[in-house]
């Protein structure tokens, strides 16, 4: 067994974003990383040498969130345009439209079996859908502020969300029950995320910390202050035994669950780290900041074989065996605590392997032929307000009454083509009037809130003063 292990160190990087990155997520096989941005767009980005990154061009403001599929066939995009759109991420552009909340979605995340999709909402609600089928399924409904996070339990019975409200619910997909509430007090919950084993859960909070708790006991067993400005994002490995976290002091730290203490701060960001995640195998992770970099690290430091730790142990075990050294444990010998590393030095040398990048829209924009046929896909740019309302031009011929396969694009659209502009202003109307329902609704609520607390208050009040006067009585 080597007596050490090599640092983390930047393998990729990736420039194409226009904006802060707000979230990053590995393909199950590793052949592509998809990433949002406040750009309101979605890259997928190609491990394949020299192949171009797809742009997709859909959402009408800010990606705030990105998950693949546990296949790989779909990539999810939540957007601050209160949809969540799901995408085929290949040349195609294909997506499907979800209008999902009446307010920002923060958050979307498929659970293993993928069949479900959870989003989370400034409204407030986390919601359940089906993914295939596309429909929604129930709302979860007792956070008193925006939702910032929810992600699924591995085994999909469980769904945690961090809120604004500064706690952490964890409910059961079955009963839709709160199960229970972490309070986080110090400030707002802005990831949260389940360990592998679906025993614990973690949560990056805006107070600069992140804590993990045990939802079998409700109990907090770990708290890390390595930041020294708002923590914006973590990630477990896939050994369960590391937690990689992104923060606004532009540094990605490296937690050691099983020791509880920091491993490595890793710089290569030029201002906030907004997003990480590990791959699925925990081989490599990806991290993104306000530089609207994208960047790609070979973890290293996760490769050890703990069968070899068990068999030198047993070893010990013998009479004859050599006292252990301090150098004998395992995976820090060679490394004194607090390990920094500095993928910035690497940059200057990797700008030539950037890759070209391919503009991407839904079908959506193109207009329909006479035939009632779709367009012929979309060129290498990206398309404006204007190129909506002009029809699409192509040199190429249909033949039987179909549109060249490598050029189709059939995304589901919006809306239907054929709705008349008055019944469209009249629908958009009603959804108005509704959003604006569901405001009311919710500001009725919080005052119904006040006033039970106002009248709990009462209740103590006068059972305080009875019980002061019945002993003078």
């Amino acid at each position: 067994m080597a007596s050490g292990l090599e640092d983390p160190r930047l393998e990729r990087h990736f420039k194409g974003h226009r904006d802060t990155i707000t979230s990053v997520d590995f393909s199950p096989n590793m052949k592509q990383l998809a990433s949002g941005s406040m750009d309101s767009c979605l890259m997928v980005w190609n491990f394949k040498p020299q192949t171009r990154a797809y742009r997709f061009v859909g959402h009408k403001d800010a990606v705030m969130s990105v998950c693949f599929s546990p296949s790989g066939h779909l990539v999810a995009s939540a957007s601050r345009d209160k949809t969540v759109r799901l995408w085929i991420p290949s040349v195609k552009g294909e997506s499907t439209v979800f209008k999902a909340h009446t307010a920002t979605v923060r958050c979307v995340d498929i659970a293993n079996d993928g069949q479900s999709m959870c989003t989370a909402s400034d409204d407030k609600t986390i919601k359940v859908w089906t993914v295939h089928r596309q429909k929604f399924q129930f709302s979860l409904n007792q956070h008193m502020n925006w939702v910032r996070c929810a992600k699924f339990s591995p085994d999909g019975r469980l769904i945690v969300s961090g809120s604004d409200d500064k706690t952490i619910k964890v409910w059961d997909r079955q009963s839709k029950d709160c199960v229970h509430t972490f309070n986080e007090y110090g400030g707002f919950v802005n990831h949260v995320a389940f360990h592998p084993s679906g025993t614990c859960i973690a949560a990056a909070s805006s107070d600069s910390t992140v804590r993990v708790w045990d939802i079998r006991m409700n109990k907090l067993l770990q708290h890390y202050t390595a930041h020294t400005a708002p923590v914006n994002c973590l990630s477990f490995h896939a050994s369960g035994n590391y937690l990689i976290t992104a923060a606004d002091d532009s540094t990605l730290k490296v937690l050691d669950l099983l020791e509880g203490r920091l491993f490595y701060t890793i710089h290569g960001h030029q201002g906030a780290a907004t997003a990480v995640a590990f791959s699925r195998s925990g081989e490599h992770f990806a991290s993104g900041g306000s530089d609207e970099q994208v960047l790609v690290w070979k973890t290293n430091f996760d490769k050890i074989d703990y069968n070899e730790v068990l068999m030198s142990h047993k070893a010990r075990m013998k009479d004859d065996a050599v006292a252990p050294t301090i150098t004998d444990i395992p995976p820090r010998s060679g490394h004194p605590s607090k390990m920094k590393v500095d993928g910035r030095k690497e940059l200057h040398s990797m700008e030539d392997s950037v890759p070209g990048i391919m503009e991407i829209g839904p079908a959506l924009f193109a207009q329909p032929k006479i035939n009632g046929m779709a367009g012929d896909g979309f060129d290498d740019h990206e398309l404006t307000a204007g190129d909506r309302m002009r029809p699409a031009t192509s040199n190429s011929t249909l033949k039987n009454g179909h549109a060249p396969s490598h050029r189709a694009s059939t995304t589901q659209p919006l809306e239907a083509k054929s709705i008349p502009q008055e019944l469209s202003n009249t629908l958009e109307h009603i959804v108005g009037q509704l959003d604006i329902l569901t405001q009311t609704v919710s500001i009725l609520e919080q005052r119904l809130t006040m006033t039970e607390n106002k009248l709990r208050e009462c209740l103590d009040n006068q059972q305080k003063i009875t019980l002061q006067i019945r002993p003078s009585d």
